[in-house]
């Protein structure tokens, strides 16, 4: 009995740390693509390298920007919750502690214990810490690690930072005749590798997730690059 906090805290912990992953991956994904397909629709109209870089400058930030404001709300919203139900939760300790002891025993009970066992453990766990107790198997929360938005809104800009740079950087370093060639591979590698990486993180099959990412970025690349192509032969 003493083992299982400890198993089920380092599983949250592990899960905590695998979605964090995840979220880094995906907003270096967005970065990747969405910043390609900018400056790839731009170079189909022009060959200036400054309005390239002021093209790829500005879509990075405010894709960085956006993307950090939306995790900010979101993770708030979600810490919210998760304090409002914490609220609850030792409300209802603290007026009706039998029908919530009851409840925990309920609980664990349903997760494979025999009645007898679930009753001590709820017992157990309830002078040890009863309001963690709850929170972790009743809501699936940790008191000690609620949602950061600003941990969120921070690793989600950098990501997307960092994401972003790899296709600012090819169509603005290189020579005009190969920036496009160069931009374009280095684009599908680094997709490749975000599809190999998520599908690892999520013990999918990584053939089908590297095709969707380098498909998708592709074609996301071929209608910017054509759109901006027409743009520039009308002079627009």
């Amino acid at each position: 009995m003493t083992d299982a906090p400890h198993e089920e805290a380092h599983g949250e912990a592990l899960g905590a740390r695998l979605n964090w992953l995840r979220a880094a991956v995906l907003g270096a994904n967005d970065g990747v693509v969405s910043t390609a397909g900018l400056v790839v629709g731009v170079a189909g109209a022009t060959d200036s390298r400054a309005t390239l870089l002021t093209a790829g400058l500005a879509g990075l930030l405010a894709g960085s920007m956006s993307m950090a404001a939306g995790e900010y709300v979101s993770v708030s919203t979600q810490r919210d919750s998760e304090k409002a139900a914490l609220a609850m939760e030792r409300r209802e300790l603290r007026e009706q502690p039998e029908e919530e002891l009851e409840e925990l025993t309920g609980l664990l009970a349903a997760r494979g214990l025999s009645p007898e066992v679930a009753r001590e453990a709820a017992q157990q766990l309830t002078e040890r810490d009863a309001l963690r107790a709850h929170a972790r198997v009743e809501l699936g929360i940790d008191p000690d690690q609620l949602a950061n938005p600003w941990h969120a809104a921070g690793a989600s800009f950098l990501a997307f930072t960092v994401g972003a740079l790899l296709p600012l950087l090819a169509i603005v370093l290189p020579p005009v005749s190969l920036r496009l060639l160069i931009t374009v591979l280095s684009v599908l590698a680094a997709l490749a590798l975000t599809g190999w990486w998520s599908a690892r993180l999520g013990s999918a099959a990584a053939g089908p997730a590297m095709l969707r990412n380098v498909g998708g970025g592709a074609l996301a690349m071929a209608v910017t690059y054509a759109a901006g192509s027409l743009l520039g032969a009308a002079g627009v």
